[in-house]
């Protein structure tokens, strides 16, 4: 059965599943990139590709959501995936159900830094990050030759959390990146005895064991990681065509430093909700 770790874009995601599979899938608490293969990303184009459906719109392959997820399930075993998609239907399909998931992790993350991180890495300019955020439609497309084959359904930033965050299907933690950062131990913990909860795992949280993954996935750590091996996962520079810098600025992505008053006023008004709701200032 199928672990979700659930995110917006650029919300610490991929940061979260490096420690997670240095703590499921490693002897010694030891990372490297290799190890998130075990974690594989859902929906994306290498489910899809041997079904012969030709795929003509984006979101085609929703259709097979549940099918993929049932073949993937056959074997029983507890497995981990990252996804972008929201928990929502497209065209009556639903992205996942509670015969095919026993549980997910849910990273939030402050919305304010979300954008900047956003703008970074799509390449586009802080406004158009807004709007990106904004639009309740917003997907992600990847098409390969002829075919719509990596479809994400993210909707909006506000509609994307409140999808998996209300989740009354099955069991939802929900994490705040920065208590990732902050309380990484505590926060890994929480997380470990959530998912010992819902699957049943027998085996204690290994402190030392999470104490080690702790300090091999440190920001600066991976960052050099990326530097040394390069990062798949990375986008290509509209400019450059040369892999951007994934792990890019880390705790240095701070919106008061990196955004105007008034797009900051903005977001306050647009997000004040949820920024109560998560406690952000």
């Amino acid at each position: 059965m199928i672990i979700w770790l659930a995110s917006y874009p650029k919300s610490g995601n991929t940061w979260l599943r490096s420690l997670i599979s240095g703590y499921f899938y490693s002897k010694d608490g030891s990372f490297n990139f290799d190890l998130l293969k075990y974690i594989d990303q859902f929906p994306s184009s290498s489910c899809f590709e041997k079904y012969d459906d030709l795929f003509l719109k984006p979101e085609s392959t929703s259709k097979y959501w549940l099918q993929e997820q049932v073949r993937i399930n056959k074997d029983n075993k507890l497995r981990f995936f990252k996804t972008h998609n929201a928990l929502c239907k497209i065209n009556n399909n639903s992205f996942t159900n509670e015969k095919n998931t026993l549980g997910a992790i849910y990273i939030i993350r402050d919305p304010r830094n979300v954008l900047s991180s956003l703008a970074y890495h799509y390449q586009i300019n802080n406004q158009d990050a807004f709007q990106f955020m904004k639009n309740e439609k917003k997907s992600i497309i990847e098409k390969k030759q002829d075919r719509f084959l990596g479809f994400n359904a993210l909707l909006s930033w506000v509609l994307h959390q409140k999808s998996w965050s209300e989740c009354k299907k099955f069991p939802i933690l929900t994490i705040r990146y920065e208590d990732l950062e902050t309380k990484t131990f505590r926060t890994l913990k929480i997380v470990y005895e959530f998912i010992q909860k819902i699957s049943k795992l027998e085996k204690k949280f290994d402190k030392e064991k999470a104490k080690k993954i702790i300090q091999a996935c440190d920001f600066d750590k991976l960052q050099r990681l990326e530097k040394i091996n390069g990062f798949r996962e990375s986008m290509i520079g509209k400019k450059s065509n040369e892999r951007l810098r994934f792990f890019n600025l880390g705790s240095d992505n701070n919106y008061k430093k990196l955004l105007d008053s008034d797009l900051i006023n903005e977001m306050n008004t647009l997000y004040e909700a949820e920024l109560q709701k998560y406690n952000y200032e």
